[in-house]
């Protein structure tokens, strides 16, 4: 190699590495994040009053998300912050009230409700109640023109996220409303106890 190329290439291995080290930290930190998240999860079922996933953090998890059909089990964030929906899907309503209101995002957390049908049993434990819904009907809206209205008077779970799934750029102003209504005789479990694994 001729001698002065040897700066150029230097320059070319440095930024290669730069730029293959940040590939790798973005999901090192996802899995990171996770486990940290996970850990804070067990020890608010533990007893824990608050558990920050990490000093710094917050936000919290404050519930379980399950859909079963697609093998999603998502720890739900408090307060739905574009800091928080970098770590899961978060909340808009609180988890334990009637009309619970989760946001994620499509292209991570939500990519599975792509593949979302009516009739799907979705799961949402609280720490203190487990309660099971179906999906009742789906819609997209343009957030420019409609609003996300709570309905404090009867029990519902709706999931938003952006919409299409597959758009080249994020934040366009489609969504992708899910409105999951309790199934019948199974709206609210008491359990006593901590649980694990859901």
């Amino acid at each position: 190699m001729n001698i002065r190329h040897r700066p150029f290439a230097a320059a070319v291995l440095a930024a290669a590495f730069f730029f293959s080290a940040q590939a790798a930290w973005v999901p090192a930190k996802a899995a990171l994040g996770q486990y940290l998240l996970e850990r804070s999860w067990q020890a608010r079922q533990a007893g824990e009053v608050a558990p920050k996933p990490w000093p710094w953090a917050d936000t919290a998890p404050v519930g379980v998300l399950e859909i079963p059909r697609l093998g999603l089990r998502q720890l739900v964030l408090e307060g739905a912050s574009g800091r928080n929906l970098a770590w899961g899907p978060a909340t808009l309503t609180p988890v334990s009230g009637k009309d619970v209101i989760l946001s994620g995002h499509r292209d991570t957390h939500f990519t599975a409700l792509r593949d979302l049908e009516s009739g799907d049993r979705l799961t949402l434990w609280d720490g203190a109640r487990l309660r099971a819904y179906r999906v009742a009907w789906m819609d997209i809206v343009d957030s420019r023109y409609q609003e996300l209205a709570t309905r404090q008077d009867r029990d519902q779970l709706t999931l938003v996220t952006c919409y299409p799934f597959d758009a080249p750029t994020a934040g366009g102003p489609l969504r992708l409303v899910v409105t999951a209504v309790p199934i019948d005789g199974d709206e609210v479990v008491a359990v006593t106890g901590p649980r694990s694994g859901l």
